[in-house]
C-alpha cells in the first residue's frame, strides 16, 4: 500500500477500528490525509468510506452503540480526546451531506446561522460573511438579489452549494464531502466539481464519491475501501493507471462493485 505523503499532513488515522454494536465497521484503518488537497474515498456499498468521513467530525458519535478504537489526529490533536470540545471540532470539519439540506429560511439566514451561533451579532460582519461565503460557494451573483427568498426556491444544485457555502461560513479547516453531488443533474455536478478545484487551495477537502470518474478529475490522492480496510492509498494517476492491488484493478475496471 502506497500513502501519498508529497504534501504536510493534516489529518492522522492511526489503526482505526469502528464498531456499530458487534458489527466491524472499520479495520485497523491507518492513513495520512495532506492539507489543501482533495482527499476521494471510493469502493463498493457497505465498505466503510462513509463511515471514515463521518470519523472525522465525530457525527458517529451520534449513532448508538458506536465504539472506536485506535487514534484520529487532526492537527496533532486527538480529536476523540475528552478534552476535545464537538461544537469546537465541527465548526472547524464542516460537513455536506448527499442531499442539499437547506434550512427552512431564507438564503441569507442559511449562511448567517453558524455565525451567529458562534457569537457574530453585527449586521455589517454578518452581511460580509454572508457575500463572502456565496462568493467562494460561486453562487453569489445567481442569489444576490434575492437574499431573503427561501432557500427552497433554488434549484438543487444551487442549494448544494448553498449548503457547501454555509460550511464555509464558519471558516473550517476541512470540508467534507458525503456523496454530495450523487443527487444532482450532470451540470450542477460539473459545477460543484469545479468549485471543488477551487476551494482546495483555501481547504482541506475529503470526498466520499461513489463515481469513480469524479474521483479521477477532481482528486489528488484516492483511496479504495473494501469491506471496511483500506486496500489502496495513492496519488489519484497512479491509482488509477497502474494499481498495485489486484482488487484495486478489479473495482476500477468494472468487474465488481
Amino acid at each position: 500500500m502506497s500513502t501519498a505523503t508529497a504534501l504536510k499532513t493534516l489529518i492522522n488515522i492511526k489503526d482505526l477500528d469502528l464498531y456499530y454494536g458487534t458489527y466491524h465497521a472499520l479495520k485497523k484503518v491507518s492513513m495520512t490525509i495532506p492539507e489543501k488537497a482533495v482527499t476521494a474515498f471510493i469502493g463498493p456499498s457497505g465498505c466503510g468510506k462513509s463511515t471514515l468521513l463521518r470519523t472525522l467530525n465525530r457525527m458517529n458519535d451520534m449513532i448508538i452503540g458506536t465504539r472506536i478504537e485506535g487514534k484520529v489526529e487532526i492537527g496533532g490533536t486527538n480529536i476523540y480526546s475528552n478534552e476535545v470540545d464537538v461544537e469546537t471540532l465541527r465548526k472547524k470539519v464542516g460537513m455536506v451531506f448527499q442531499q442539499p439540506n437547506p434550512f427552512p429560511k431564507s438564503i441569507y439566514d442559511n449562511i448567517a446561522y453558524g455565525p451567529r451561533l458562534h457569537g457574530i451579532r453585527s449586521k455589517a460582519k454578518l452581511d460580509e460573511i454572508v457575500e463572502q461565503s456565496l462568493k467562494q460557494a460561486v453562487l453569489w451573483e445567481e442569489v444576490k438579489d434575492y437574499l431573503k427568498r427561501s432557500a427552497f426556491s433554488l434549484s438543487g444544485g444551487q442549494q448544494q452549494r448553498l449548503c457547501i457555502a454555509r460550511a464555509l461560513a464558519v471558516n473550517p479547516d476541512i470540508l467534507l464531502m458525503d456523496e454530495a453531488t450523487s443527487a444532482l443533474d450532470p451540470i450542477s455536478t460539473l459545477k460543484i466539481e469545479e468549485l471543488v478545484q477551487e476551494l482546495k487551495h483555501r481547504y482541506t477537502i475529503v470526498m466520499v464519491t461513489h463515481n469513480m470518474h469524479q474521483a479521477a478529475r477532481v482528486s489528488d490522492q484516492t483511496v479504495f475501501f473494501l469491506n471496511g480496510e483500506v486496500v489502496e492509498f495513492d496519488q489519484t494517476e497512479t491509482l488509477f493507471s497502474n494499481p498495485s492491488d489486484k482488487r484495486t484493478e478489479d473495482y476500477i475496471t468494472g468487474r465488481f462493485g
